[in-house]
């Protein structure tokens, strides 16, 4: 993309303002994500669980196994998966 020059007397254009610039909003947002995750956390042990096998019942069970699974597929893809997929810098030229 050009850089538009000094000399051709085009004014600079206010950079657009997105939503996420204000660290304020960010804030908001990230208030929002805890309040509703200890929202969740407290209404689970609230419910009544119906669990099929004895680790289902664990207090928190399904929030640790999320975790736990995220974690194990950032590992397989970064170090199993991507030596698959990955080309040399010089591939295309």
């Amino acid at each position: 993309m050009k850089e538009p020059d000094a000399e051709s007397g085009k004014k600079d254009t206010p950079e657009k303002k997105y939503l996420f610039d204000d660290p304020k909003n960010v804030k908001i947002l990230l208030g929002c994500f805890y309040a509703s995750l200890v929202v969740l956390l407290l209404i689970e042990f609230l419910l009544h669980k119906h669990p099929h096998f004895g680790w289902e019942a664990w207090p928190e069970f399904f929030a640790v196994y999320g975790f736990v699974a995220c974690v194990v597929l950032v590992i397989v893809a970064k170090y199993f998966l991507r030596p698959l997929v990955k080309r040399d810098e010089d591939y295309y030229d």
